[in-house]
């Protein structure tokens, strides 16, 4: 857990001139764990839709550097989250992000689901697992960095308001969480890849249900998974809520968690450019 000055900070500061610092304090020192697992669900998310799954599939990406995909994702994300938009490492994070999805057919309203989802699946997962609930400060800092985020990358009609882009958000997954081949493959890829990390390949099947039970029914039907058993969900909920209690009571954290420094022993064992993350690689490479 952050020191107790960590939080008197974020609420000291003003969200509407220092929300890049807000957002750093609050997932790099408050809820390093929370803020990953819940940017996994959001990506997660978007495979429930048809027009972005098969575009994903098609890259067969998911398919055979499973590991790598999420790892570029990942860095790309933390590159930009963990220096600031004005760095000179986030600003290549950002152009290298822009010119893969140069690549593609996506359709602005799909930018814009994507774009929402880290704006709202942090928050709802930290207000239901953290060890305590976000700030009035970090939810408005967080609309507001991936709000100018977005503006970067290009998306088109970010509302102006958070709430507006949380009913867009509810709305677009109504009308585009439909089952899909290409829905499923993708999740299998991705469930095997979170499994791996924990399960040897036998004992998939056995740790399935577990990831199922922090994923609610409509996400759960539209990549053609089954919802858990009763005890597998009270199992999961009961860990989650001891969870929340110990960190609340673990020693407080003095240093950030920065995914940018973590190994990379698969996809990158020697380090990494950012001009290297990705599938599809520029001409020139960069010099960081």
């Amino acid at each position: 857990m952050a020191d107790s000055s960590t939080l008197q900070k974020i609420n000291a500061l003003d969200p509407d001139k220092d929300y890049w610092e807000i957002a750093r304090l609050s997932a790099f020192y408050e809820f390093p764990w929370d803020n990953t697992r819940a940017l996994e669900l959001a990506l997660f998310r978007t495979f429930a839709v048809p027009s972005i799954s098969a575009i994903l599939y098609k890259t067969r990406e998911f398919e055979k550097r499973t590991q790598k995909r999420y790892d570029d994702t990942d860095l790309i994300l933390s590159e930009i989250l963990e220096n600031g938009i004005d760095s000179d490492r986030a600003r290549a994070a950002i152009e290298k992000m822009n010119f893969i999805h140069s690549h593609f057919n996506i359709s602005d309203e799909d930018y814009l689901y994507v774009l929402s989802t880290f704006v709202f699946e942090p928050e709802r997962w930290i207000n239901k697992y953290g060890y305590r609930k976000l700030t009035d400060n970090e939810l408005k800092s967080s609309f507001k960095v991936w709000q100018e985020l977005g503006g970067l990358m290009g998306i088109k009609n970010i509302p102006a308001t958070k709430a507006e882009l949380e009913q867009f958000n509810i709305d677009y997954e109504r009308k585009n969480f439909v089952e899909a081949e290409s829905n499923k493959a993708i999740a299998l890829y991705t469930e095997n890849l979170f499994l791996s990390w924990m399960l040897p390949k036998q004992l998939y099947g056995f740790g399935r249900p577990f990831l199922h039970a922090i994923m609610d029914e409509p996400l759960l039907h539209a990549v053609g998974f089954g919802k858990p058993n009763w005890m597998i969900q009270k199992m999961v909920d009961t860990s989650m809520a001891l969870r929340k209690i110990a960190v609340s009571i673990l020693p407080k954290r003095t240093k950030p968690v920065l995914r940018t420094r973590m190994p990379r022993k698969e996809s990158y064992p020697n380090g990494y450019a950012v001009s290297e993350l990705g599938s599809i690689q520029t001409k020139a490479k960069c010099p960081f």
